[in-house]
């Protein structure tokens, strides 16, 4: 097995760099400005920015540069993470992951051999567990958990984090019982009895959330500073951090003006945060190198669709008398996007389902077509639809006319190619994981990984991307293989247009003069190899700035 060297990320900062450095000898791939691809062999870079790439002439252009032989490596851009949740991902690592375990029961067993090894811990948490994988495709129950770990409070988030597994003393603690009432855009699942049975979905996750003690500032460090290191190793440079706290807020301020930051954050304000008005009132907030922007807002739509949570505009297919749930009601809806385009902050709202999907399209075409409702309508904003999973195909359009950006995430996809006809039926499928349709109307797709619902290498959405496939190859031929990219259109999606979707395609997304010098060195040729292998490509070193952060060894 290969070492991994990450540099220190702690004291991480980003002096100016005096010298011209010309890496020489590299298979370079980038996008322009005008988002065409073009090749090269030589960067240079001074003081964090590209000057100019270029062939085996560049060096001599550059007479008293520092010369680094790249060795025929690969050079791409640092990849751009359209969606992705940082401290969570974080705390993920450093919780109890229990991804891809084929039942509940070994679930719980990893579970308490966690707690064994951690006894100071007072609430167990963690994430990962997906009925859909296990043979029984049954939700869990708190006995099931209680078998192995009854004396702590055990919280368990589904992978899709719209749906937590509770043992009885979580849901002691949260006070829930028979007579407790689900809350709107949220359900407590019962049994015959009326008992709960330990499954929260949606909002009626904040009853147990509201009782488990928020993480120390340390704590909040600590899985900043995990995350970070991860997502380098991984070649990602800049993500968008779909719903930040107040706490996060601070947080992420705090580390910028001490220039700790080593990944590029583009943060969404969560809606759901009560001080949403507070924060939106400071107006953006950016950092002068560039590693902190926030001038977005994101609003939770609906739920997820592997726990029918998300909102459709007929029953569930394998649930007739259900149609999801809307976690911002139609109502509230209004009187928020308001609010937040009179601060002129970019919208970016949570739509799994057709239905959710829908109504993020009115809304948007209600504060465009009648702008005496707000201020400032902000068409010009670059508004997005995180997700866009399920769309009625004559919904599609819409994204193009009201110049809405799609954000998608590509092994979404491969995960749910087993679930989602089960929930939808075929035919809705004709709108659904629909890159193809956005890319030939000539919406800009940005992709992302949604981790830590899915795993954060970029290099898996590529390969999902291009093959429709998982890594197992299947299904064979592709799955809805109509609606896959090409190699290049994917690989755009993670850098140029992602970057677009944060106003942020001026200085990052590629390797142009002027913009900074955010690169990676990969094993592989990503255009020349086997697609079904693109997953397998690894990181040999990831550059900010001009700065090398990580290296393979």
């Amino acid at each position: 097995m290969k070492k991994i060297l990450l540099l220190t990320l702690a004291v991480l900062s980003f002096p100016t760099l005096a010298e011209i450095t010309i890496i020489k000898n590299v298979s370079g791939y980038t996008f322009t400005n005008e988002r065409n691809l073009v090749t090269f062999s030589a960067l240079a870079f001074e003081d964090g920015r590209v000057l100019k790439v270029g062939d085996k002439l560049l060096p001599s252009q550059y007479p008293d540069a520092k010369v680094v032989d790249g060795k025929g490596k690969v050079m791409l851009p640092g990849l751009v993470d359209g969606h992705g949740h940082l401290l969570g991902l974080g705390f993920n690592l450093l919780n109890v992951d229990v991804r891809d375990i084929g039942s509940a029961r070994e679930t719980a067993k990893k579970v308490a051999g966690y707690a064994a090894k951690n006894p100071n811990i007072n609430w167990i948490k963690g994430r990962g567990w997906n009925q859909e994988v296990w043979a029984s495709n049954e939700y869990p129950t708190a006995k099931q958990l209680d078998e192995y770990i009854a004396d702590r409070p055990v919280y368990l988030s589904r992978v899709d984090g719209h749906a937590a597994w509770l043992n009885t003393k979580a849901l002691e603690l949260a006070g829930i019982t028979k007579d407790t009432i689900s809350p709107p855009g949220g359900e407590i699942l019962k049994d015959e009895n009326g008992n709960p049975t330990g499954v929260l979905i949606d909002n009626a996750e904040t009853l147990v959330m509201n009782k488990i003690p928020n993480p120390t500032k340390g704590e909040m460090t600590a899985a900043l500073n995990k995350a970070t290191k991860h997502l380098l190793s991984l070649g990602i440079t800049s993500m968008h951090d779909a719903g930040i706290d107040h706490e996060t807020y601070h947080l992420y301020k705090e580390h910028a003006a001490s220039e700790k930051l080593a990944v590029r954050i583009y943060a969404m304000l969560s809606a759901t945060d009560p001080k949403l008005s507070e924060m939106l009132k400071h107006g953006y907030v950016s950092d002068k190198n560039d590693f902190l922007s926030i001038r977005s807002v994101k609003i939770y739509g609906d739920g997820a669709l592997g726990s029918r949570g998300a909102a459709l505009l007929k029953p569930y297919h394998d649930d007739a008398d259900n149609v999801g749930l809307l976690v911002t009601s139609k109502e509230k809806l209004t009187p928020l996007f308001d609010e937040i385009l009179n601060h002129r902050f970019q919208i970016n709202i949570h739509a799994i389902g057709d239905r959710a999907n829908k109504i993020a399209l009115d809304e948007f075409e209600r504060v465009f077509k009648s702008p005496e409702s707000v201020l400032y309508s902000g068409k010009e904003l670059r508004h997005r639809v995180e997700h866009a999973q399920v769309v009625q195909p004559s919904d599609i359009p819409r994204f193009k006319q009201l110049n809405i950006l799609p954000s998608m995430q590509p092994t979404h996809a491969t995960s749910d190619k087993d679930m989602a006809p089960k929930r939808i039926g075929n035919e809705r499928l004709k709108g659904a994981y629909a890159w193809q349709q956005f890319l030939k109307q000539g919406s800009r797709v940005i992709a992302g990984s949604d981790f830590p619902v899915e795993l954060a290498n970029p290099f898996l959405g590529l390969h999902a991307a291009v093959t429709r496939q998982d890594r197992k190859n299947q299904p064979e031929g592709g799955w809805i293989a109509s609606e896959s990219m090409s190699t290049a259109e994917a690989f755009r999606a993670f850098t140029i247009d992602a970057a677009f979707g944060a106003h942020q395609d001026k200085i990052l997304g590629g390797l142009q003069a002027g913009k900074y010098a955010d690169f990676i060195l990969v094993d592989e040729d990503i255009f020349t190899i086997n697609p079904e292998n693109l997953w397998k490509v690894k990181v040999l070193e990831t550059w900010v700035a001009g700065k090398q952060v990580y290296k393979r060894l």
